[in-house]
């Protein structure tokens, strides 16, 4: 038996943000078994808490999403976090916990009901080339004109991060319906000035069938999109990005630059308390 949770991530209420399993003292388990009960929370992500390696580490995670271990993502780096807080866990630094991931260490402060993980350095960062994009749009059902700018934003997952006229552009989109493999795209747009929220942000993922899904709030991509837009002008910190679904789901993430370090944060609840029999 192990003591599990699941996490409410970047809520603006209460369930309305991405949901989030946790398994803890997951030293046991094989990749495996972490898979298999992955696939059995029919979540977009589950996170297994393990010893660190790591002398600098407060924890370790190991993150999988139904098709494949991930070595890191935003709202199971954060659910990670309040889990292992919640559980007992206290940190070796006052002013930081620190995950040990497939991505290395990643910082994760505390302020407040809010926690917040410096986004790590991407692995992909470069324009995305006219066939690939072409093949994007028409899986939206986006034309050519509608793409302000397109860039691989690649922290892990592999996001393709496509720019849309507005927010409004953003909200109006139907997801698609259709399978594809490897489709991974984050949409954003501005809001207009003087609004609650900066940007509007969307996801897009096939799942292990390859049809696509819509996750509902996405750390991974907003640090992305935040190293992608602070670091061309567009935005300016600190900022709040909505990110919701077509069935109306929304999540607030707080971006804010603190020296050379985006930090991507939010509310992280839990919302059920228990065992799982492994």
């Amino acid at each position: 038996m192990h003591v599990f949770h699941q996490v409410d991530v970047f809520a603006s209420e209460p369930f309305f943000g991405n949901p989030l399993a946790v398994v803890h003292d997951a030293d046991d388990l094989t990749a495996t078994e972490m898979a298999s009960i992955t696939r059995w929370t029919n979540l977009s992500e589950a996170a297994f808490l393990l010893a660190p390696t790591s002398a600098d580490a407060d924890y370790r995670v190991r993150i999988f999403a139904p098709a494949a271990e991930l070595p890191f993502a935003g709202h199971p780096t954060l659910g990670s976090c309040a889990a292992w807080l919640a559980a007992g866990g206290v940190a070796h630094r006052p002013d930081a916990i620190v995950q040990e991931c497939g991505a290395g260490l990643i910082p994760i402060r505390r302020t407040g009901d809010q926690l917040a993980f410096a986004a790590p350095p991407m692995v992909r960062f470069e324009p995305v080339a006219p066939a690939e994009l072409a093949e994007a749009a028409f899986v939206l059902g986006l034309e050519q004109d509608d793409v302000v700018a397109a860039q691989w934003i690649d922290n892990g997952p592999g996001w393709m991060g496509i720019q849309l006229a507005n927010a409004e552009a953003v909200l109006a989109l139907e997801p698609p319906a259709r399978r594809m493999q490897h489709f991974d795209v984050g949409l954003v747009g501005l809001h207009a000035p003087g609004s609650p929220c900066a940007i509007e942000v969307r996801a897009f993922f096939n799942d292990p069938t390859g049809m696509i899904r819509e996750d509902p709030v996405t750390g991974s991509l907003n640090a992305s999109v935040a190293q992608w837009l602070l670091g061309n002008g567009t935005l300016s910190p600190p900022y709040v990005a909505a990110q919701g679904t077509a069935l109306g789901r929304r999540g607030r993430v707080h971006v804010d630059r603190i020296g050379d370090d985006i930090w991507v944060g939010g509310e992280a609840t839990l919302r059920v308390t228990g065992m799982i029999a492994v």
